[in-house]
């Protein structure tokens, strides 16, 4: 089997940048792959108002036509298309009557089919999808806090990618039986949507590690996930002798730095992913406080086949990623119950035995026999 598989890649890199650049290495060993990749960066500005104003750019679609004539391939597998890739290529493959996938990493789409705030929550004072809550504007929809010009701009694109990914031509993929039933109640069609995680690569460190009373959390430094407030249960715990690492930049980084940097609560900055991996392969635990719907949690998973738990929230799809009734998730936005799963860090016993589980859990989830199977199903179905 062919696949032709487009990804435009973030301004910063992101998880979902290195997802795509897994899940390409993990297919190309059974599959012939073909990738075009592109970014937002150093795109000239009569391209970047084009792809803007009109969701379409001529020059990435004369890219496209020449690399299916070219490669032929059976299906085209398509990531993120914000901004430069735009929405044009999905009219160019219906017309050509050419098998799509689309993967869906997160939620966005769902929180930019409107231009009113009001729309947007229904009802809620916080959108657990995106993090935008109600005192951030009155009236308009404001999706990125620090430009309403980029917030219509994305509004505009979610509008229109929402009816795309509704059409009977493209198949769905998303990461958890969460995020389908999620689409399920938002008015997709059930037969076109699939599951398919993420495979996760393996990493070598050395055997033999020595544990240090430390835990960690990596990953973005804003109040949506919920890191003062995991600070908060940390210093409540009983934790006197473990460390908080906290790896990652965000635009709480510097307040919560100067606030609460200490001989037990360290902020590394950003740290590369291998090295990030490193730091939690000699941890005891890793943890989130997530206040938003999630979806694969990749450091967890990556924790879970080092053989280290997770203490997370019950929210989105993470749980579907370890084993049944597992005991150090804590109920959303209970921060008292995050401190008692803290606590629980203090038995040795307990964390060798969870990591354990969830490494075989993780292993068995995420099969590479398994993965292949279920694609090539999807794409036979």
């Amino acid at each position: 089997m062919k696949l032709l598989i487009i990804h435009n890649k973030y301004r910063n890199l992101g998880g979902e940048d290195i997802a795509v650049d897994n899940e390409v290495k993990f297919l190309e060993k059974h599959f012939e792959i073909n990738t075009l990749y592109f970014s937002n960066n150093n795109n000239n500005l009569s391209s970047t108002i084009t792809s803007l104003l009109l969701n379409r750019n001529h020059k990435l679609i004369s890219i496209l036509k020449k690399e299916i004539n070219h490669f032929q391939p059976d299906y085209v597998y398509v990531h993120n298309t914000w901004f430069f890739i735009s929405l044009g290529i999905f009219s160019y493959l219906k017309k050509n009557n050419i098998k799509t996938l689309v993967k869906l990493h997160n939620f966005r789409y769902d929180c930019t089919r409107t231009y009113f705030l009001k729309n947007h929550l229904r009802g809620k004072k916080f959108c657990n999808a995106c993090g935008i809550n109600k005192s951030k504007a009155l009236i308009f929809n404001k999706y990125f806090e620090e430009s309403f010009i980029k917030s219509f701009f994305m509004i505009k694109y979610g509008k229109k990618y929402f009816r795309i990914i509704n059409d009977s031509f493209i198949k769905i993929l998303v990461l958890t039986d969460f995020h389908k039933n999620y689409l399920i109640k938002l008015g997709i069609d059930k037969e076109k949507i699939f599951t398919f995680p993420n495979k996760i690569e393996e990493q070598n460190f050395q055997l033999n590690k020595i544990k240090d009373k430390y835990i960690v959390y990596a990953g973005r430094i804003s109040e949506e996930k919920g890191v003062e407030d995991l600070i908060y249960s940390f210093k409540s715990s009983n934790l006197e002798k473990f460390k908080l690492k906290i790896v990652g930049d965000g635009p709480k980084y510097d307040y919560l730095k100067s606030k609460y940097s200490n001989e037990s609560i360290e902020f590394l900055g950003l740290l590369s992913n291998h090295e990030t991996l490193n730091l939690i392969y000699y941890s005891e635990c890793v943890v989130t406080a997530t206040k938003l719907l999630e979806g694969q949690p990749t450091l967890l998973c990556e924790a879970s086949i080092l053989g280290i738990p997770s203490i997370f929230p019950k929210t989105g799809g993470i749980a579907e990623f370890f084993p049944e009734d597992y005991k150090l998730s804590f109920n959303q936005f209970d921060y008292e119950d995050l401190t008692e799963k803290l606590n629980l860090l203090e038995d040795t016993k307990y964390l060798i035995n969870v990591g354990n589980e969830n490494k075989k859990y993780i292993e068995d989830y995420l099969n590479e026999k398994k993965l292949i199977a279920d694609i090539e199903s999807i794409v036979d179905e």
